[in-house]
Protein backbone atom coordinates (compact mmCIF):
# COMPACT_ATOMS: atom_id res chain seq x y z
CA UNK A 1 0.00 0.00 0.00
CA UNK A 2 1.21 3.77 -0.69
CA UNK A 3 0.50 6.92 0.73
CA UNK A 4 -2.51 7.54 -1.88
CA UNK A 5 -4.21 4.54 -1.02
CA UNK A 6 -3.59 4.91 2.76
CA UNK A 7 -5.28 8.60 2.09
CA UNK A 8 -8.09 7.03 0.51
CA UNK A 9 -9.21 4.52 3.79
CA UNK A 10 -8.09 7.35 5.81
CA UNK A 11 -11.85 7.81 7.29
CA UNK A 12 -11.99 4.37 7.84
CA UNK A 13 -8.82 4.10 10.02
CA UNK A 14 -10.91 7.43 11.94
CA UNK A 15 -13.84 5.70 12.49
CA UNK A 16 -12.47 2.49 13.72
CA UNK A 17 -10.80 4.57 16.37
CA UNK A 18 -13.42 6.47 17.27
CA UNK A 19 -15.59 3.22 17.86
CA UNK A 20 -12.32 1.71 20.04
CA UNK A 21 -10.68 4.67 21.69
CA UNK A 22 -12.16 8.07 21.71
CA UNK A 23 -9.23 9.84 22.85
CA UNK A 24 -6.94 8.24 20.78
CA UNK A 25 -9.20 9.39 17.93
CA UNK A 26 -9.20 13.11 19.24
CA UNK A 27 -5.56 13.35 19.66
CA UNK A 28 -5.38 11.86 15.87
CA UNK A 29 -8.31 13.47 13.77
CA UNK A 30 -6.41 16.46 12.60
CA UNK A 31 -3.17 14.34 11.25
CA UNK A 32 -2.47 14.71 7.90
CA UNK A 33 -0.47 11.92 6.17
CA UNK A 34 2.89 13.07 5.44
CA UNK A 35 4.77 9.83 4.04
CA UNK A 36 4.44 6.33 4.52
CA UNK A 37 7.95 4.56 3.62
CA UNK A 38 9.18 1.58 4.91
CA UNK A 39 6.30 0.48 7.16
CA UNK A 40 6.51 4.09 8.98
CA UNK A 41 4.14 6.08 8.89
CA UNK A 42 5.25 9.64 9.14
CA UNK A 43 1.70 12.26 10.89
CA UNK A 44 2.42 16.23 10.19
CA UNK A 45 0.22 18.38 12.98
CA UNK A 46 1.46 21.46 11.39
CA UNK A 47 -1.44 23.82 10.75
CA UNK A 48 -0.77 27.44 10.81
CA UNK A 49 -4.61 28.16 11.94
CA UNK A 50 -4.49 25.97 15.33
CA UNK A 51 -0.93 25.92 16.24
CA UNK A 52 2.14 28.51 15.54
CA UNK A 53 4.51 25.74 15.20
CA UNK A 54 2.49 22.66 15.32
CA UNK A 55 2.39 20.70 18.66
CA UNK A 56 4.23 18.27 20.26
CA UNK A 57 2.08 15.19 20.24
CA UNK A 58 4.64 12.59 20.91
CA UNK A 59 4.95 14.09 24.71
CA UNK A 60 1.36 14.80 25.35
CA UNK A 61 0.31 11.33 24.74
CA UNK A 62 0.31 7.80 26.15
CA UNK A 63 1.46 4.94 24.25
CA UNK A 64 -1.83 3.34 24.63
CA UNK A 65 -2.92 6.43 22.36
CA UNK A 66 -0.29 5.41 19.99
CA UNK A 67 -1.25 2.25 20.09
CA UNK A 68 -4.71 1.86 19.53
CA UNK A 69 -3.86 4.14 16.07
CA UNK A 70 -1.76 1.61 15.15
CA UNK A 71 -4.43 -1.05 15.72
CA UNK A 72 -7.10 0.34 14.22
CA UNK A 73 -4.95 0.88 11.03
CA UNK A 74 -3.78 -2.57 11.12
CA UNK A 75 -7.11 -3.73 11.19
CA UNK A 76 -8.43 -1.75 8.34
CA UNK A 77 -5.50 -2.20 5.79
CA UNK A 78 -3.23 -5.21 7.43
CA UNK A 79 -0.24 -3.13 7.66
CA UNK A 80 1.73 -3.11 10.87
CA UNK A 81 3.35 0.21 10.86
CA UNK A 82 5.22 2.44 13.31
CA UNK A 83 4.92 5.95 14.05
CA UNK A 84 6.40 9.22 13.07
CA UNK A 85 5.26 13.00 13.61
CA UNK A 86 7.00 15.71 11.79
Amino acid sequence: MDLLELKSIWNDVLDELEATNRIAWLAFFDARLASLENQVLTLDFSDASKFKDGHDLKSSVSSNTYDALLAAIEKITGLSLTLEFS
